[in-house]
């Protein structure tokens, strides 16, 4: 049991240096914590403040800047109400204007367009009538062209105007234009 309690013995011993103030190592302690603390404040704290005054500073700006702008949002919201509230009065004002133009616009576009349409009816009836006229007229011509061709072929000759002429005539009396353009013989 001794030897146990030897261990024990020594390291009490050890620390007790820790623990019992020395009169050499508290000065030399104060010395370096006094040499620390001047250099700190001849150097460090110097430029610690400098940049601990600047960041307030900074944040200052920045709350000032932060409520001027919050100052102007506030403006321009307001500003931006009002005008949408006449924005809004304005447009339900057109939106019944328009309304009572566009039933004015609608009767009279009903009106105009009874009578364009009547007309453009007539207009087409009549270009119908002349184009086919002139389909009629383009058929003949090629009928005409055709038959001389074929008789010039079959016969192997060429044909004189006057034959050709009768061919023609003979070829255009076969056939019933009638029935192409809407009209009826008798």
């Amino acid at each position: 049991m001794h030897a146990v309690l030897t261990p024990l013995a020594s390291s009490e011993s050890g620390s007790s240096f820790l623990v019992s103030p020395n009169l050499g190592l508290m000065i030399w302690t104060l010395l370096a914590f006094g040499v620390t603390l001047i250099v700190l404040n001849k150097f460090a704290f110097p430029a610690i403040r400098d940049a601990l005054d600047k960041r307030v500073k900074l944040i200052d700006d920045s709350i000032k800047d932060a409520k001027k702008a919050r100052e102007e949002s506030d403006a321009l919201l307001a500003e931006y109400r009002e005008r949408l509230k006449d924005a809004r009065v304005q447009a339900d004002d057109i939106v019944a204007r328009a309304r009572k133009a566009a039933e004015t616009h609608e009767h009279d576009s009903s009106e105009q367009a009874r009578a364009k349409r009547a007309e453009m009816l007539e207009q087409t009836r009549r270009d119908i009538e002349a184009e086919t006229r002139r389909a009629i007229e383009e058929i003949r011509s090629e009928v005409a062209v055709l038959t001389v061709l074929a008789t010039e072929k079959v016969t192997g000759r060429v044909l004189t105007d006057a034959d050709q002429q009768r061919l023609v005539d003979e070829a255009l009396g076969e056939l019933d234009f009638s029935a192409i353009s809407g009209e009826r013989r008798n």
